[in-house]
């Protein structure tokens, strides 16, 4: 099946200053010059531990198919871009190498999640599809990840498609909760397309088409008997939702040899509501009935109603998983890390600013992984300079990169490097995995992560390090720097 991106070329998903630089870069012959872009981000949202890479099967749909039609040319044409500038748009051919790490991958600050080299004219163009592809479904795979730990193994369904921020939001978070734990969607286009397991019976609407709460649960028990889950909470849960189910599990579904699957609460106290209704529901005899629970939930209030000893078997979860709504925005940014001489030597380059946050780290760079050898736990990345050489089992020191003092030896690991080859020359050469199999390897990896990394509030700092070659040549640039501003 085509991809998402694939209905539509998405190549004028830029903004519009990596046209005016393209051009401007054409005019002084640099168009050509060999650059190297990170795309990485400072702060993990809502001050965890972790992030999970998501998104790279729609940034490769998106450079597989880089092409401007004659329509755009026209369009760019209107806005005073010369001819040899639209005449090299129209030849426009990607041939970058790109490298990126997985999808489901826990991932941390300042580490390249996708490093592009090619011509710099190309480069620059990718910047703000690849951080729009990346920013978004990062972000929605890391709020279900948080959300999902919390249900302690209770499905979570993924509900948010009518509060997403439009129609790719809908669908393409959807996608992310999935590859971060979700059970599946509500989202119908969704389960088209990325053949993610769909959820969902009846809203309040249907109950109160009919002039009677048991008719309304009558009708749906004969159209559903084998699937048939009902919303109880249309008029009073407790004194007509649960005993109208009933009746409707006894007369109606009982008499054909099927069970009521269960019962949807969406308002009110769920801790209560939830266990005045397995109690109700156990003295009816139906303790395999299973009980889902909705409402404007996430992470710290699902975590609040199971310690109350709230009886829930699953949860749906709309608004605050799909718009990660207590921190929507990921901060992915996208930064040149080095330059390629005429010589064809990478020339470190650096980004230096007043506000330390926003100082980048220079050179064309590996992420290695170390893993604890007894307990299979991540220990900590180390960001190397590309070519230089990696541990192997002898004793590593790391320490960190700004209060250097703090260093630990790692003995007893294996070192794993996490950058995959994407494309080379812009040639696919990445075998890009089912959706399943990216869930399945999400899930495999968080169990890499100890607990205290995963924990809510105050997380235990995953430490991304510099190899000692790396932090070398980011110090003696700012020491060059500082002596050149004297």
């Amino acid at each position: 099946m085509d991809g998402w991106n694939s209905r539509t070329n998405m190549t004028m998903l830029t903004d519009f200053y990596e046209l005016t630089m393209g051009k401007g870069y054409l005019d002084d012959g640099k168009a050509e010059k060999i650059v190297y872009f990170d795309a990485f981000f400072r702060n993990v949202p809502e001050q965890g531990g972790y992030a999970i890479m998501a998104g790279l099967e729609q940034v490769i749909d998106y450079l597989s198919d880089l092409h401007f039609t004659e329509e755009d040319l026209q369009f760019l044409s209107g806005y005073g871009f010369d001819e040899k500038f639209i005449d090299y748009l129209r030849n426009f051919k990607f041939s970058c190498d790109v490298w990126a790490v997985p999808e489901g991958t826990p991932i941390f600050p300042r580490e390249p999640l996708i490093k592009v080299r090619g011509p710099a004219l190309q480069a620059q163009l990718l910047e703000t599809a690849l951080l729009c592809t990346i920013n978004h479904q990062t972000l929605i795979a890391t709020k279900t990840a948080r959300i999902v730990r919390a249900a302690e193994g209770r499905p979570i369904m993924e509900f948010g498609a009518r509060r997403a921020q439009g129609f790719d939001a809908s669908v393409l978070g959807a996608r992310a909760a999935y590859i971060a734990g979700a059970a599946g969607t509500s989202c119908t286009i969704c389960g088209q397309q990325f053949n993610i397991p769909l959820s969902g019976t009846m809203a309040h609407s249907w109950v109160m088409l009919y002039d009677d709460e048991f008719e309304a649960f009558k009708a749906y028990a004969e159209s559903y008997p084998d699937k048939c889950l009902l919303l109880v909470d249309t008029y009073d849960v407790l004194k007509s939702g649960i005993p109208n189910a009933i009746r409707c599990a006894k007369e109606v579904l009982e008499p054909m040899g099927k069970r009521l699957l269960g019962i949807r609460i969406d308002s009110g106290d769920l801790t209560y509501m939830t266990q005045k209704a397995r109690k109700m529901l156990d003295e009816a005899g139906l303790t395999d009935c299973k009980i889902t629970v909705s409402n404007a939930l996430d992470e710290y209030l699902i975590r609040d109603l199971i310690s109350q000893g709230a009886c829930i078997d699953s949860f749906g979860v709309g608004e605050r998983l799909i718009t990660s709504k207590a921190e929507p925005v990921f901060g992915g940014v996208y930064k040149i890390a080095a330059v390629e001489d005429d010589n064809g030597n990478v020339v470190p380059k650096m980004k230096i600013s007043e506000t330390t946050a926003k100082v980048t780290t220079p050179c064309d760079k590996e992420i290695v992984r170390f893993y604890d050898n007894d307990t299979g736990k991540a220990l900590a990345d180390v960001l190397f300079v590309k070519g230089e050489e990696l541990p192997n089992g002898e004793p590593y020191e790391i320490f960190d990169p700004v209060e250097t003092w703090k260093a630990k030896t790692l003995t007893n690991y294996t070192a794993k490097k996490i950058l995959v080859e994407v494309f080379r020359n812009g040639e696919l050469v990445y075998e890009k995995p089912s959706i399943t199999e990216i869930r399945n390897y999400c899930t495999k990896q968080l169990d890499t992560l100890w607990d205290s990394v995963k924990r809510f509030e105050n997380p235990h700092t995953y430490y991304v390090d510099l190899s000692p070659k790396l932090w070398q040549i980011r110090d003696d640039i700012l020491r060059g720097y500082r002596k050149n501003k004297r």
